[in-house]
């Protein structure tokens, strides 16, 4: 993950850049960044993950997205622009969707980390999650097989829920009953 252009411009100057573009552009507060295009690994590893979260999520009210689908970060407290394409989004209320793009806070949302864009997701996008109010955030480390759950607590801050490398079993704190096999997860 690296900035794009080395200055600010508007929502609607990024708007016109993206319709121009084949690479995978997200912007916060005027910055526009460019993702690296995803491994075969990180592919096998978002199949595996959404294949999971599919089977759970059957039935229930919520809905699986995947890269690339837009999410426009909305909190009335929270001013600027923040428009960012998760790896997978869970979003549970339905109201903010539109037909470009879903306009809210997803209830959880996954990353999965390349080599090079760790700091962006492990760093960027966790405090920005966490200010919005994204109730769950999963960083997946392909290079490590590590998937890490951080969840809200009651003073609206992440702190870990859940952690495993390689095998075991992880879970979720705000899907109550979700657990996925690490081996099924990551490719041997």
């Amino acid at each position: 993950m690296h900035k794009y252009l080395p200055y600010s411009i508007s929502v609607d100057e990024f708007f016109q850049i993206r319709e121009q573009s084949d690479a995978l552009l997200e912007y916060i507060d005027g910055i526009v960044y460019m993702s690296a295009l995803p491994s075969t690994k990180h592919q096998r590893v978002s199949n595996s993950l959404e294949a999971n979260f599919r089977t759970f999520l059957e039935g229930k009210p919520c809905e699986l997205f995947h890269a690339p689908y837009d999410i426009e970060l909305k909190n009335e407290k929270i001013e600027g622009t923040k428009i960012i394409i998760p790896d997978i989004s869970i979003i549970c209320d339905e109201s903010g969707f539109t037909d470009a793009r879903y306009v809210g806070v997803p209830d959880l949302i996954v990353e999965i980390l390349s080599p090079s864009n760790q700091s962006h997701d492990l760093i960027t996008k966790l405090n920005l999650y966490m200010s919005y109010g994204v109730k769950e955030y999963w960083i997946v480390n392909p290079m490590l097989d590590t998937i890490t759950v951080y969840a809200l607590n009651d003073e609206k801050m992440y702190e870990q829920h859940d952690m495993k490398t390689e095998t075991g079993k992880i879970t979720s704190k705000i899907l109550d009953g979700l657990c996925m096999d690490l081996k099924s997860i990551f490719p041997s």
